[in-house]
Protein backbone atom coordinates (compact mmCIF):
# COMPACT_ATOMS: atom_id res chain seq x y z
CA UNK A 1 0.00 0.00 0.00
CA UNK A 2 1.40 3.40 -1.00
CA UNK A 3 1.71 6.08 1.67
CA UNK A 4 0.81 9.74 1.14
CA UNK A 5 1.26 12.79 3.35
CA UNK A 6 -1.07 15.72 2.58
CA UNK A 7 -0.50 19.06 4.32
CA UNK A 8 -3.25 21.57 5.04
CA UNK A 9 -5.85 18.80 5.21
CA UNK A 10 -8.43 20.47 7.42
CA UNK A 11 -10.23 22.07 4.44
CA UNK A 12 -10.21 22.79 0.72
CA UNK A 13 -7.73 21.02 -1.53
CA UNK A 14 -6.08 19.17 1.34
CA UNK A 15 -9.30 17.75 2.77
CA UNK A 16 -10.51 16.65 -0.66
CA UNK A 17 -7.10 15.26 -1.52
CA UNK A 18 -6.90 13.18 1.66
CA UNK A 19 -10.34 11.69 0.95
CA UNK A 20 -9.49 11.03 -2.71
CA UNK A 21 -6.27 9.19 -1.84
CA UNK A 22 -8.05 7.09 0.78
CA UNK A 23 -10.74 6.14 -1.75
CA UNK A 24 -7.97 4.98 -4.08
CA UNK A 25 -6.29 2.64 -1.62
CA UNK A 26 -3.51 4.85 -0.21
CA UNK A 27 -2.52 4.94 3.44
CA UNK A 28 -3.22 8.60 4.16
CA UNK A 29 -1.57 10.88 6.70
CA UNK A 30 -3.55 14.11 6.76
CA UNK A 31 -1.49 16.88 8.32
CA UNK A 32 -2.85 20.10 9.76
CA UNK A 33 -1.70 22.78 12.15
CA UNK A 34 -4.67 22.50 14.52
CA UNK A 35 -6.24 19.10 15.17
CA UNK A 36 -9.47 20.73 16.38
CA UNK A 37 -10.09 21.85 12.79
CA UNK A 38 -9.89 18.30 11.49
CA UNK A 39 -13.32 17.25 12.71
CA UNK A 40 -14.92 17.67 9.28
CA UNK A 41 -12.33 15.45 7.61
CA UNK A 42 -12.66 12.81 10.31
CA UNK A 43 -16.46 12.84 10.01
CA UNK A 44 -16.44 12.57 6.22
CA UNK A 45 -13.89 9.76 6.33
CA UNK A 46 -15.97 7.91 8.92
CA UNK A 47 -19.14 8.33 6.84
CA UNK A 48 -17.40 6.62 3.90
CA UNK A 49 -15.66 3.98 5.99
CA UNK A 50 -12.24 5.41 5.09
CA UNK A 51 -9.17 5.16 7.32
CA UNK A 52 -7.25 8.43 7.49
CA UNK A 53 -4.56 9.17 10.06
CA UNK A 54 -4.24 12.79 11.14
CA UNK A 55 -0.92 14.41 12.03
CA UNK A 56 -0.19 17.75 13.65
CA UNK A 57 2.17 19.68 11.39
CA UNK A 58 2.68 23.44 11.19
CA UNK A 59 4.45 24.18 7.92
CA UNK A 60 5.71 27.48 9.33
CA UNK A 61 7.69 25.55 11.99
CA UNK A 62 10.35 23.53 10.09
CA UNK A 63 12.01 22.44 13.33
CA UNK A 64 9.09 20.04 13.88
CA UNK A 65 9.39 18.32 10.48
CA UNK A 66 12.01 15.68 11.30
CA UNK A 67 10.11 14.26 14.28
CA UNK A 68 6.87 14.05 12.28
CA UNK A 69 8.49 12.45 9.23
CA UNK A 70 10.49 9.96 11.32
CA UNK A 71 7.31 8.93 13.12
CA UNK A 72 5.44 8.32 9.85
CA UNK A 73 8.40 6.51 8.27
CA UNK A 74 8.75 4.27 11.30
CA UNK A 75 5.08 3.39 11.27
CA UNK A 76 4.56 3.04 7.52
CA UNK A 77 7.96 2.11 6.11
CA UNK A 78 8.33 5.30 4.10
CA UNK A 79 6.37 8.09 2.43
CA UNK A 80 5.74 7.55 -1.27
CA UNK A 81 3.92 10.80 -2.05
CA UNK A 82 3.79 14.20 -0.36
CA UNK A 83 1.28 16.86 -1.37
CA UNK A 84 2.56 20.27 -0.23
CA UNK A 85 -0.80 21.96 -0.10
CA UNK A 86 -0.84 24.14 3.05
CA UNK A 87 -0.85 27.84 2.27
CA UNK A 88 -2.15 31.25 3.30
CA UNK A 89 -3.12 34.42 1.45
CA UNK A 90 -2.76 38.00 2.63
CA UNK A 91 -3.83 40.36 -0.13
CA UNK A 92 -2.45 43.87 -0.41
CA UNK A 93 0.03 46.09 -2.25
CA UNK A 94 3.68 46.18 -1.21
CA UNK A 95 3.60 49.67 0.29
CA UNK A 96 0.73 48.79 2.61
CA UNK A 97 2.01 45.34 3.60
CA UNK A 98 4.02 44.94 6.79
CA UNK A 99 7.35 43.15 6.89
CA UNK A 100 5.79 40.70 9.35
CA UNK A 101 3.09 39.78 6.82
CA UNK A 102 5.60 39.38 4.01
CA UNK A 103 7.69 37.03 6.12
CA UNK A 104 4.69 35.06 7.42
CA UNK A 105 3.38 34.37 3.93
CA UNK A 106 6.82 33.41 2.64
CA UNK A 107 7.45 31.12 5.63
CA UNK A 108 4.20 29.22 5.05
CA UNK A 109 3.94 29.19 1.24
CA UNK A 110 7.62 28.86 0.28
CA UNK A 111 9.92 27.78 3.10
CA UNK A 112 7.35 25.34 4.51
CA UNK A 113 6.91 23.15 1.42
CA UNK A 114 10.56 23.48 0.35
CA UNK A 115 11.97 22.48 3.74
CA UNK A 116 9.44 19.69 4.21
CA UNK A 117 10.51 18.33 0.82
CA UNK A 118 14.15 18.63 1.88
CA UNK A 119 13.37 16.60 5.00
CA UNK A 120 11.77 13.87 2.89
CA UNK A 121 14.41 13.67 0.16
CA UNK A 122 17.06 11.55 1.97
CA UNK A 123 14.64 8.65 2.55
CA UNK A 124 13.18 8.98 -0.95
CA UNK A 125 16.67 9.05 -2.43
CA UNK A 126 17.71 6.00 -0.43
CA UNK A 127 14.63 4.11 -1.62
CA UNK A 128 15.04 5.56 -5.15
CA UNK A 129 11.37 6.41 -5.33
CA UNK A 130 8.94 9.13 -4.31
CA UNK A 131 6.70 11.85 -5.68
CA UNK A 132 6.65 15.45 -4.47
CA UNK A 133 3.58 17.45 -5.51
CA UNK A 134 3.66 21.21 -5.01
CA UNK A 135 0.45 23.23 -5.08
CA UNK A 136 0.92 26.58 -6.76
CA UNK A 137 -1.54 29.08 -8.21
CA UNK A 138 -1.98 31.30 -11.23
CA UNK A 139 -0.50 33.93 -8.90
CA UNK A 140 2.76 32.04 -9.33
CA UNK A 141 2.67 32.77 -13.06
CA UNK A 142 1.34 36.31 -13.12
CA UNK A 143 2.23 39.16 -10.78
CA UNK A 144 -1.04 41.06 -10.49
CA UNK A 145 -1.72 44.13 -8.31
CA UNK A 146 -2.97 43.70 -4.72
CA UNK A 147 -1.50 40.20 -4.50
CA UNK A 148 2.09 41.09 -3.62
CA UNK A 149 2.95 38.77 -0.74
CA UNK A 150 1.06 35.77 -2.08
CA UNK A 151 2.31 36.05 -5.66
CA UNK A 152 5.90 36.52 -4.41
CA UNK A 153 5.71 33.30 -2.42
CA UNK A 154 4.21 31.32 -5.29
CA UNK A 155 6.72 32.62 -7.87
CA UNK A 156 9.50 31.50 -5.53
CA UNK A 157 7.84 28.11 -5.05
CA UNK A 158 7.52 27.53 -8.79
CA UNK A 159 11.20 28.23 -9.40
CA UNK A 160 12.28 26.03 -6.51
CA UNK A 161 10.04 23.19 -7.67
CA UNK A 162 11.39 23.27 -11.21
CA UNK A 163 15.00 23.32 -9.99
CA UNK A 164 14.38 20.46 -7.56
CA UNK A 165 12.77 18.40 -10.31
CA UNK A 166 16.04 18.38 -12.26
CA UNK A 167 18.16 17.77 -9.16
CA UNK A 168 16.44 14.60 -8.00
CA UNK A 169 15.22 12.87 -11.17
CA UNK A 170 18.33 10.66 -11.33
CA UNK A 171 17.07 8.79 -8.25
CA UNK A 172 13.63 8.15 -9.70
CA UNK A 173 12.01 10.88 -7.59
CA UNK A 174 9.17 12.66 -9.38
CA UNK A 175 8.32 16.34 -8.85
CA UNK A 176 5.09 17.92 -10.09
CA UNK A 177 3.42 21.33 -9.88
CA UNK A 178 -0.31 22.08 -9.76
CA UNK A 179 -1.63 25.31 -11.28
CA UNK A 180 -5.10 26.22 -10.00
CA UNK A 181 -7.52 29.04 -10.67
CA UNK A 182 -10.17 30.27 -8.23
CA UNK A 183 -11.73 27.64 -6.01
CA UNK A 184 -14.30 27.72 -3.21
CA UNK A 185 -11.82 27.36 -0.36
CA UNK A 186 -11.11 29.34 2.80
CA UNK A 187 -8.17 30.99 1.04
CA UNK A 188 -10.45 33.55 -0.62
CA UNK A 189 -13.07 36.00 0.55
CA UNK A 190 -14.24 36.37 4.12
CA UNK A 191 -12.71 33.80 6.42
CA UNK A 192 -15.17 31.20 7.67
CA UNK A 193 -13.37 31.17 11.01
CA UNK A 194 -14.18 34.82 11.60
CA UNK A 195 -10.76 36.24 10.77
CA UNK A 196 -10.31 39.46 8.86
CA UNK A 197 -10.94 39.62 5.10
CA UNK A 198 -7.98 38.84 2.84
CA UNK A 199 -8.32 42.48 1.71
CA UNK A 200 -7.63 44.26 5.02
CA UNK A 201 -6.54 47.53 3.35
CA UNK A 202 -9.96 47.92 1.80
CA UNK A 203 -10.81 49.43 5.19
CA UNK A 204 -7.85 51.83 5.23
CA UNK A 205 -9.35 55.08 3.97
CA UNK A 206 -5.95 56.79 4.04
CA UNK A 207 -4.14 54.38 1.70
CA UNK A 208 -3.22 55.86 -1.69
CA UNK A 209 -4.12 52.44 -3.12
CA UNK A 210 -7.60 52.36 -1.59
CA UNK A 211 -9.46 52.61 -4.92
CA UNK A 212 -7.43 49.78 -6.42
CA UNK A 213 -7.91 47.59 -3.34
CA UNK A 214 -11.63 48.26 -3.29
CA UNK A 215 -11.93 47.44 -6.97
CA UNK A 216 -10.03 44.17 -6.62
CA UNK A 217 -12.00 43.20 -3.50
CA UNK A 218 -15.32 43.71 -5.24
CA UNK A 219 -14.23 41.86 -8.37
CA UNK A 220 -13.11 38.92 -6.26
CA UNK A 221 -16.41 38.87 -4.40
CA UNK A 222 -18.32 38.95 -7.69
CA UNK A 223 -16.36 35.95 -9.00
CA UNK A 224 -16.73 33.74 -5.93
CA UNK A 225 -20.08 32.23 -7.02
CA UNK A 226 -18.33 30.86 -10.12
CA UNK A 227 -15.39 29.38 -8.18
CA UNK A 228 -14.52 25.77 -8.95
CA UNK A 229 -15.17 22.87 -6.58
CA UNK A 230 -11.98 21.92 -4.66
CA UNK A 231 -12.89 18.25 -5.11
CA UNK A 232 -11.54 18.65 -8.67
CA UNK A 233 -8.06 19.34 -7.30
CA UNK A 234 -8.31 16.54 -4.75
CA UNK A 235 -8.97 14.05 -7.54
CA UNK A 236 -6.18 15.61 -9.61
CA UNK A 237 -3.67 14.90 -6.83
CA UNK A 238 -4.38 11.18 -7.18
CA UNK A 239 -4.07 11.35 -10.96
CA UNK A 240 -0.69 13.06 -10.66
CA UNK A 241 0.54 10.58 -8.04
CA UNK A 242 -0.38 7.69 -10.35
CA UNK A 243 1.26 9.29 -13.41
CA UNK A 244 4.66 8.57 -14.95
CA UNK A 245 6.02 11.87 -13.62
CA UNK A 246 7.11 13.07 -17.05
CA UNK A 247 4.63 15.94 -17.00
CA UNK A 248 5.71 18.82 -14.75
CA UNK A 249 2.97 21.48 -14.77
CA UNK A 250 -0.61 20.27 -14.26
CA UNK A 251 -3.48 22.71 -14.85
CA UNK A 252 -6.46 22.01 -12.63
CA UNK A 253 -9.21 23.79 -14.56
CA UNK A 254 -10.03 25.52 -17.89
CA UNK A 255 -9.06 28.95 -16.55
CA UNK A 256 -5.64 27.73 -15.44
CA UNK A 257 -5.13 25.94 -18.74
CA UNK A 258 -5.92 29.11 -20.70
CA UNK A 259 -3.68 31.35 -18.59
CA UNK A 260 -0.71 28.95 -18.79
CA UNK A 261 -1.16 28.72 -22.55
CA UNK A 262 -1.36 32.49 -22.97
CA UNK A 263 1.53 33.46 -20.70
CA UNK A 264 4.01 30.96 -22.08
CA UNK A 265 3.69 32.43 -25.56
CA UNK A 266 4.00 36.19 -24.95
CA UNK A 267 6.77 38.78 -25.14
CA UNK A 268 6.93 41.37 -22.33
CA UNK A 269 4.68 43.95 -24.00
CA UNK A 270 2.07 41.35 -24.93
CA UNK A 271 2.28 39.84 -21.44
CA UNK A 272 1.66 43.23 -19.79
CA UNK A 273 -1.32 43.80 -22.06
CA UNK A 274 -2.75 40.37 -21.27
CA UNK A 275 -2.30 40.72 -17.51
CA UNK A 276 -3.95 44.14 -17.43
CA UNK A 277 -6.76 42.71 -19.49
CA UNK A 278 -7.50 39.76 -17.20
CA UNK A 279 -7.14 41.86 -14.05
CA UNK A 280 -9.04 44.79 -15.64
CA UNK A 281 -6.63 47.36 -14.23
CA UNK A 282 -5.77 49.45 -17.28
CA UNK A 283 -7.66 52.31 -15.62
CA UNK A 284 -5.28 52.20 -12.65
CA UNK A 285 -2.08 52.06 -14.70
CA UNK A 286 -3.31 54.93 -16.88
CA UNK A 287 -3.93 57.17 -13.86
CA UNK A 288 -7.70 57.22 -14.26
CA UNK A 289 -10.35 57.34 -11.53
CA UNK A 290 -12.11 54.30 -10.07
CA UNK A 291 -14.62 53.02 -12.67
CA UNK A 292 -17.98 54.68 -12.08
CA UNK A 293 -19.89 51.42 -11.70
CA UNK A 294 -17.88 50.70 -8.54
CA UNK A 295 -17.84 54.16 -6.97
CA UNK A 296 -19.48 54.54 -3.59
Amino acid sequence: MKVVLVTGSNSGFGLNGALAFARNGYRVYAAMRDQSKGNLLRRLASDEGLEIRTETLDTSQPSTFVECINRINSESGGIDVVVNNAGISRAGVLEDTSEETLRTVMETNYFGPVLLSKTLLPSMRERRTGHIIMVSSLSGLAGLPCDFSYTSSKFALEGATEAMRHEVDRWGIKVSLVEAGMYATNLLGERKDGEESIFPHYYDKESPYRDLMEYKWRRTKDRLPDAFDPKVVGDLFVKIANSSGKRFRWTADPVAKNVVSELHGHDDISRDHYLRKISDTDWWSEGKALPTELEG
